[in-house]
């Protein structure tokens, strides 16, 4: 067949992270002892209450359709999570309910791009937001963070990015991949360069419950009308609640965004799963002791993995503040050759580490880095030990 197909999918690149788990899957499958630090996914269940909630709504035959943008019941619940957590008011109206975060920030590009529309995504970012954008047909605009500056890009950086055709900028923080988290002073500076140009905030706070040490979790809605106005809040259930599975994510916005979403979703995939959303009313309103007991496990991960990898030849980290990744700079290792072969790029570094140390780490040229890898140490203790000292050998083992 002739027929042409759309220039415009063409041109999304495959999530590599995806792919290095899937490689990493397809060799245990073959046997081989493989170290995943690949997948952005807690290696906890789900907690009881949550799965319990579930079957209960099965039991009780809540599986049929339910209103497009969610239930009312979830929807209050999130607002008192909103209220509560972030400090921020939102009214039932102005929240949507998605199946999963990477749904909730397609949805949210739909609803306010235009052919031509830039939005500003500061790098190092995660992998899907520029693809994401192209898909609502807008263009995304690479601002890079500095890494004395924990990789944040600065409000003056910002405001020399907007041009006429800037019509939003994305946040994410705790960030993946570098778990960096935005200050209170930082995102005030940044939220008044927001307001003077008049342009969005796409908020994306997916990892909100995991912030560490000294670390304060601020939402940039927060900070004032003016701002509020003009942020849309992303937030989900997958990485705090391990909930990766059950597809439930959700927004804050105006009523106006809101319900352009909710029409859109209408069409695209009727409603969020309705058993999912009986299970994510119990998660918002219920214990919050899981997911405490989950956030101080992944510090102790993050701890040990931060100490290890400083004492590694070749290497460098920066101490991450929040989500459950550490993004490692390479820069040095790369100049150096394994059994004669000039490593180069993180590309090829994880490709080696994986066939010739079976560790798999993402290589972050797609997050906007060509010489940094992430690590996630959503991953069990003893395999972050295992994978730690395999990465070590590796890394001594270069000329």
């Amino acid at each position: 067949m002739s027929l042409a197909l759309s220039n415009k999918a063409k041109v999304v690149k495959p999530s590599s992270t995806l792919a290095i788990t899937a490689k990493a899957k397809e060799m245990r499958a073959n046997g081989l002892d493989v170290v995943g630090f690949g997948a952005g996914e807690p290696d906890f269940n789900t907690p009881d209450n949550i799965c319990q909630a579930a079957i209960t709504a099965i039991q009780d035959g809540f599986t049929k359709y339910t209103p497009a943008s969610g239930t009312q019941e979830l929807k209050e619940a999130v607002c008192q999570k909103f209220e509560k957590f972030n400090h921020i008011h939102y009214e039932p109206n102005q929240i949507v309910i998605s199946n999963g975060g990477k749904h909730t920030l397609m949805n949210v590009f739909t609803a306010i791009l235009n052919p031509g529309d830039e939005v500003i995504v500061p790098a190092p970012f995660w992998l899907s937001y520029p693809e994401m954008v192209k898909l609502a047909d807008g263009i995304p605009v690479s601002v890079y963070g500095d890494q004395a500056n924990s990789y944040k890009i600065t409000a003056q950086q910002l405001q020399e990015a907007i041009t006429p055709k800037t019509k939003a900028v994305i946040l994410n923080s705790p960030s993946n991949p570098t778990g960096m988290v935005y200050t209170r002073d930082e995102l005030e500076a940044i939220a008044k360069v927001v307001v003077d140009n008049d342009i969005y905030v796409v908020s994306d706070e997916i990892y909100e419950h995991l912030t560490y040490g000294d670390a304060e979790h601020v939402s940039i809605a927060s900070l004032g009308e003016d701002i509020y106005e003009r942020t849309i809040t992303c937030s989900g259930l997958a990485k705090s609640y391990s909930m990766t599975g059950w597809r439930i994510g959700y927004l804050g916005a105006s009523s106006q965004i809101a319900k352009l979403i909710g029409s859109v979703q209408s069409h695209a995939t009727s409603n969020p799963n309705s058993i999912a959303q009986k299970a994510a009313v119990e998660a918002l309103t219920g214990s919050q002791d899981s997911v405490e007991k989950m956030r101080r496990e992944f510090d102790t991960r993050r701890q040990y993995m931060y100490e290890r990898v400083c004492a590694m030849p070749h290497a460098s980290a920066l101490e991450p503040k929040g989500a459950f990744y550490m993004f490692i700079d390479l820069s040095e290792a790369l100049s150096m050759s394994y059994k004669g072969e000039k490593l180069q790029t993180a590309a090829r570094f994880a490709e080696i580490i994986l066939d010739q140390y079976q560790v798999a780490v993402v290589p972050c040229a797609d997050f906007g880095y060509d010489d940094h890898i992430r690590l996630s140490y959503a991953i069990a203790m003893d395999q972050i030990k295992v994978g730690l000292d395999r990465m070590e050998a590796f890394l001594k083992a270069l000329e």
